[in-house]
């Protein structure tokens, strides 16, 4: 097993989060399996070089997650089943990427002086003569998961301006009578929580973020949606299938040859 010692705190992440981390991965690698003890605090203060209160809270934390239980005068154990906290799947396709977040339900936040306008990269379209920026928080189980800058072609916005202020952007856009999209696309980066964005998120200053970016542009190349999300790493996941061209052509292969038959 691997050993996590921690020397020195990265950016302004607290010690105790970092051990949490550690001690994380170790149960959801299996290293520690279900309904086994792990290391004791006085073994754990010795391995991270921390603070026997600094390990009691790392330890405080798993147990709040469902990870483990401490069990009086016997030790902490792994439990039996474990919740994956990675539930949040990034979707890799147009459909798939409506369907995960259809259901959502954000809080919109004020901004009092918004940007006017998204930044564009090369590919990115042209920008729309106007834009409305919204800004939420998306919840699951009253905690904050993901912050939400989207900015939304104004003519489009006031299509349906009762449902994109209600509901969460992207289902609805992809509902909006007349438009035709052209280009859609999702970038994924590693990044980490600035202050403002670790209060919303509810999570330390530093704190590893998973930052996607969706461009969607219609067919006159204008960009109508521009939205830069930020998620919680401990919630995020993404999964590809890397046989999946080979699938589909095997799948239009025996199409053509049904239709031949």
């Amino acid at each position: 097993m691997a050993k996590g010692r921690v020397t020195e705190r990265r950016g302004k992440i607290p010690a105790y989060i970092q051990v949490a981390s550690a001690l994380r991965r170790r149960i959801e690698s299996g290293d520690w399996q279900p309904l086994q003890q792990i290391s004791t605090l006085e073994e754990l203060e010795q391995e991270f070089q921390v603070a026997r209160v600094t390990v009691r809270q790392a330890v405080d934390l798993l147990e709040n997650e469902g990870l483990v239980t401490r069990k009086q005068g016997r030790g902490t154990f792994v439990n039996e089943h474990v919740n994956d906290k990675r539930w949040l799947q990034l979707a890799t396709t147009w459909d798939g990427l409506l369907a995960s977040i259809r259901d959502n339900v954000p809080r919109y936040i004020r901004v009092p002086n918004p940007p006017a306008f998204p930044r564009l990269a090369e590919g990115e379209g042209k920008p729309a003569s106007s834009y409305v920026f919204l800004r939420s928080v998306q919840m699951k189980d009253g905690t904050p998961f993901g912050v939400v800058n989207v900015h939304l072609a104004r003519d489009i916005f006031e299509k349906a301006r009762e449902e994109f202020t209600k509901h969460t952007v992207l289902p609805v856009l992809a509902m909006v009578e007349g438009l035709e999209i052209r280009d859609a696309t999702q970038t994924m980066v590693i990044g980490t929580a600035d202050r403002e964005t670790a209060e919303l998120l509810q999570v330390s200053l530093s704190a590893p973020t998973a930052e996607c970016r969706c461009v969607v542009i219609d067919a006159d190349g204008v960009a109508v949606y521009v939205a830069d999300i930020t998620y919680r790493s401990d919630c995020v996941k993404l999964t590809i299938d890397l046989l999946e061209g080979l699938k589909r052509q095997q799948k239009d292969g025996r199409r053509t040859r049904q239709k031949a038959a």
